[in-house]
Order: C-alpha cells, then structure tokens, then sequence
C-alpha cells in the first residue's frame, strides 16, 4: 500500500523531491506537499491544513484532524482522492 501511496503522489506532484520531514516520508516542493506514514490501524495523509480543501465531501468516510487524513488499514485506499488532494496541495505550495 505504501508503494503505491508513494506511486500515485509521485505522478500527481513529478517536480516534487522527496524527503524524510517530521520522520515521515515527504514530497516537498518549495514547501512540504504531503506526507504519508503508517500507523498501527491506518495510514495517515498529511497535506497540511484540511480545514479548507475542496475535497469534505469526500473525507467524510474518514478520521481527520486539522492536518491528516486516516486511511483504515482494513478497507481500500482511495488513491484517486490521495491524488486529488496532492494536485491541489501543489497548486496551493506553487501559487497557482
């Protein structure tokens, strides 16, 4: 799962290094992008700040906190919706 999580960040941020910031993987861009770890019972996503992504219909389903998003490690991992977030989170470290 964690390959692929990397996978799918790769190809939706390719200018993106990566890096090990806050012990967690990390694609940064100027600033960090995104960062994903595993936990005991899921993966977590940190973009950064969530309260304002355009994506709270579809975290629904999920934990959150001000920064992250938990995906269950017992259900599938929508890696559309990682990809989505990782576009967006470029647009927004870029300016654009």
């Amino acid at each position: 799962m964690l390959k692929k999580i990397r996978k799918t960040i790769k190809k939706a941020a390719p200018k993106a290094i990566e890096k090990i910031s806050w012990g967690m993987p990390t694609f940064w861009q100027g600033k960090n992008v995104i960062h994903f770890a595993v936990f005991k019972k899921h993966i977590g996503i940190c973009p950064g700040d969530i309260t304002e992504i355009p994506f709270k219909q579809r975290l629904k389903n999920y934990s959150t906190t001000k920064g992250s998003i938990h995906f269950p490690l017992d259900k599938s991992i929508d890696y559309d919706l990682i990809a989505d977030i990782t576009r967006f989170r470029v647009k927004t470290v870029c300016g654009k």
